[in-house]
């Protein structure tokens, strides 16, 4: 529960994606309050202070974490710094929401579930900003999946298509393995592969190519894939960010009904169809309720979860499956080897980094990267 009447959140990180969580505290002021920012800037961390009316201003964590002792810690830095700002803050006693990707490997990621609290049933414990999962016409399919209204999963579609030019690569810890995890894969198409496996479960195998056709990255900057899950359901994953007309599709086919979803950042219930087979009424089907996916609603459910203290949706093993799937991809594209789930451990070079340790090359836009043997 909350350490006075409202929990009360720090910031680290006031970059932009940071205002997005200072708005969902704020949509959410009856239960959160934002009480501290902190960023190695100053000038940045002051101004986001003035912009968004926190009290408090600090140049660096552990200061924060000794003065504020806040009850939840949301991580707003560039993911280089994801694993020591939830590291710090989890053996302070905080609860932490960090931005998506959650960290640069699976190996850093079971370092941070290992420092949660050994208690399963209290906390504190980390979780991750997956938002497009938590908007209601997702909550509805996920609901429908797990009663089996729709029949069996047998085909999914989830295409992340968007547009990065050349000048949002010059920002230094972007286009990197060491910096960034990865490209397009891990930094952006992660959302939507986040919500298929929400909606899925585990997956099985994967059979992936990658390619740094035209942005001047050390990281792909388009990947194609083939994903089966432990239910037998196959995919086909593409992530980009060479793509003029920019999209989020994902597509499902039941046994009885085809489901869709098409938007951008973010959707609400207009961006879904429901599309029963012939012979099938789906006038059931449709979302009771219109709550676009959001910030705010992930973090009402993290809250939630909070108040009950037991472990919030996208964290641990839930929360594991999309680094997971991206590893996976990373290692078929770049050995030519079908990955499966289970080869993902300790002793394999791509637990420990995404590239397996330098083995990608990529070459100049327009040509063939190479791969280190």
């Amino acid at each position: 529960m909350p350490s006075g009447s409202k929990y009360r959140v720090a910031i680290v990180g006031a970059g932009a994606i940071a205002a997005a969580h200072a708005g969902a505290v704020r949509a959410l002021g009856d239960r959160a309050e934002v009480v501290a920012v902190a960023d190695l800037d100053g000038a940045r961390a002051a101004a986001f202070a003035a912009e968004h009316g926190v009290p408090a201003v600090f140049t660096d964590l552990a200061t924060l974490l000794a003065d504020v002792h806040p009850d939840l810690v949301t991580v707003c830095t560039p993911p280089g710094a994801h694993r020591e700002a939830v590291l710090a803050s989890l053996a302070a006693g905080a609860w932490v929401w960090c931005e998506k990707p959650p960290v640069l490997s699976l190996a850093e990621y079971d370092e941070l579930a290992a420092a949660e609290s050994a208690d399963d049933q209290a906390g504190p414990y980390v979780g991750y900003v997956f938002q497009h999962r938590f908007g209601s016409a997702a909550n509805t399919l996920r609901q429908q999946v797990a009663e089996g209204t729709l029949g069996r999963p047998h085909v999914a579609i989830c295409h992340t298509l968007w547009y990065r030019d050349h000048d949002y690569y010059a920002v230094p810890w972007r286009g990197k393995f060491e910096t960034e995890g990865g490209g397009p894969a891990m930094g952006h198409g992660i959302h939507q592969m986040d919500l298929m496996l929400s909606l899925l479960g585990d997956w099985h195998e994967i059979r992936s190519l990658m390619g740094t056709l035209d942005r001047d990255v050390q990281t792909e900057d388009v990947s194609v894939a083939a994903v089966s899950f432990e239910s037998g359901a196959l995919a086909s994953v593409v992530n980009s960010v060479l793509s003029p007309r920019q999209e989020s599709y994902l597509r499902f086919d039941f046994t009885d009904a085809t489901v869709e979803v098409s938007h951008l950042y973010g959707y609400d219930n207009s961006h879904w169809t429901w599309t029963p087979r012939d012979g099938v009424d789906g006038a059931a089907w449709a979302p009771p309720t219109d709550e676009a996916s959001s910030h705010t609603a992930q973090l009402k459910s993290y809250l939630d979860a909070m108040d009950a203290g037991s472990r919030p949706p996208a964290s641990g093993h839930d929360g594991r499956r999309s680094l997971e799937l991206v590893t996976g991809l990373y290692q078929s594209a770049i050995t030519g080897q079908p990955v499966r789930r289970e080869d993902l451990r300790p002793g394999n070079p791509f637990y420990t980094q995404l590239d397996g340790g330098g083995q990608y090359r990529p070459a100049r836009p327009g040509t063939t990267p190479e791969v280190a043997r």
